[in-house]
């Protein structure tokens, strides 16, 4: 079970910090990230890391921007600076059993409920 936090409104040029809680299940053998689904639109990747958490990679639309990391428990965290109005989303984490990053949803088994971000302008 995956419980993700931290969404709200923002501003544009903010930074924002979201919180995924895995229950459940070897979190250290799972590769994690983060989607988002903006209204009208198709669920996006944004970031991955994998399962030792020393591997990353970014969508190019936050590149620079977002930083993903993880603990040895059962937290993954998006960090991303910098907020632009099209990054208002609903932003899902989700857990993958492939342990290395990967960068398509079908690839995930595990999603979180999601959290909306709305970034005014």
């Amino acid at each position: 079970q995956l419980q993700a936090f931290g969404g709200g409104f923002l501003q544009t040029g903010a930074s924002l910090g979201l919180t995924c809680v895995v229950a459940g299940g070897t979190f250290s053998t799972l590769t994690m990230g983060w989607f988002r689904q903006a209204p009208g639109q198709a669920r996006e990747f944004v970031a991955t890391i994998n399962s030792n958490g020393r591997n990353t990679y970014y969508a190019d639309s936050v590149n620079g921007r977002a930083t993903i990391s993880r603990d040895n428990k059962d937290t993954v965290n998006l960090q991303m600076n910098n907020l632009k109005p099209d990054d208002t989303a609903v932003y899902y984490c989700a857990a993958s059993k492939i342990r290395t990053m990967v960068t398509s949803e079908y690839d995930y088994h595990f999603w979180g409920q999601g959290t909306l971000v709305t970034v005014s302008s």
